[in-house]
């Protein structure tokens, strides 16, 4: 293949054979490389393709000369709704309605699609999805102190309230960062999981980066965009979907307290740890690890009084450390 055509994007950090993203002169092509992540990615892409699944096409695999492998798709454009509501907050917090509505009409064709091809998966389908959507062992052994019989009644309560909803192929990444207005990207970590996992929390998920992400929906977005889901579900001949939220929700909370766990940062012995500004680092990560605590036992509190979890309640991560004494510090 002429590689004269193709600029590079990025470095694929997150695949552990690494590789790199190039778009095509034109930008109607995107070309990724890497090992055997992509590879198996790139085979699921094009099976839910053929399932109606907005996803790009693949047009294109192979090894290239030195063994890598590479995948050519269509590109589904140049903006992905994350960056299209960061360009359209006209100086506030509250992205703009045509961002959330493009966000549900992608969800609903995806959720419409995923109505469409459930998953004959094993009996303890949705305890694995629980697992692996929650990273419940990398959660519990960097958290001992929440693998409680509490924390497992919770996600009990989790498996028995979801019990008759169907299991799907999923995304378990899904948010407006990985969503443009022709469909959904970057489907590594697929999974099989309950109808309605994937889309539900698009918007719920955003407090969980602590006010980073520089935009947060309105209780009335919220509610219209999951209007819309449930809309989508009953056309598909499917119970609605947002009376789940706060199920799963609390598997979320897991999900975005996995691997935030850093190396003690007092500790002389971390050779990482070698001046002040390292230093600095360590220490907000530890912070930052001790906000996403908080958010999972906020979370786990509202679920077990309400079955619910609200994420409007949650503090940004700047308020939480404006806040935070003694008792809440490692």
């Amino acid at each position: 293949m002429n590689r004269t055509d193709w600029q590079l994007v990025k470095e694929r950090t997150a695949d552990p054979d690494g590789g790199t993203v190039h778009v095509s002169a034109d930008g109607e092509r995107y070309r990724r490389t890497g090992g055997e992540a992509l590879r198996a990615e790139a085979a699921f892409q094009q099976m839910i393709a053929g399932l109606d699944y907005p996803v790009p096409r693949v047009l294109e695999c192979g090894e290239t000369s030195d063994g890598a492998f590479f995948v050519v798709e269509e590109s589904l454009g140049g903006q992905s709704l994350h960056e299209a509501a960061l360009a359209r907050l006209d100086g506030g917090r509250t992205p703009a309605d045509t961002v959330v509505d493009q966000l549900a009409e992608v969800s609903a064709r995806l959720l419409y699609a995923q109505a469409a091809h459930p998953v004959d998966a094993a009996p303890d389908g949705l305890r694995r999805w629980v697992e692996q959507a929650g990273w419940t062992h990398d959660v519990f052994a960097e958290n001992p102190d929440f693998d409680t019989p509490r924390t497992h009644a919770a996600l009990d309560r989790v498996v028995d309230q979801l019990g008759g909803v169907p299991l799907v192929w999923g995304h378990l990444d899904y948010g407006l960062p990985n969503v443009l207005p022709a469909g959904v990207i970057d489907w590594q970590h697929h999974g099989v999981v309950p109808l309605g996992y994937d889309v539900a929390p698009a918007l719920e998920v955003v407090p969980f980066k602590g006010g980073a992400k520089g935009y947060a929906a309105t209780p009335a977005q919220r509610e219209r965009y999951l209007a819309a889901l449930d809309a989508a579900a009953r056309a598909a001949g499917a119970d609605p979907v947002s009376p789940h939220l706060g199920a799963f929700l609390l598997v979320k909370a897991l999900f975005f307290l996995a691997l935030m766990r850093p190396a003690d940062p007092a500790d002389p012995a971390d050779p990482a740890v070698v001046d002040r500004q390292q230093r600095q680092q360590r220490q907000q990560k530890q912070q930052k690890w001790q906000y996403r605590r908080h958010l999972f036992l906020k979370g786990l509190e509202q679920y077990e009084r309400t079955g619910n979890v609200d994420t409007a309640l949650f503090p940004t991560l700047d308020a939480f450390a404006a806040g935070q004494g003694p008792a809440d510090r490692p």
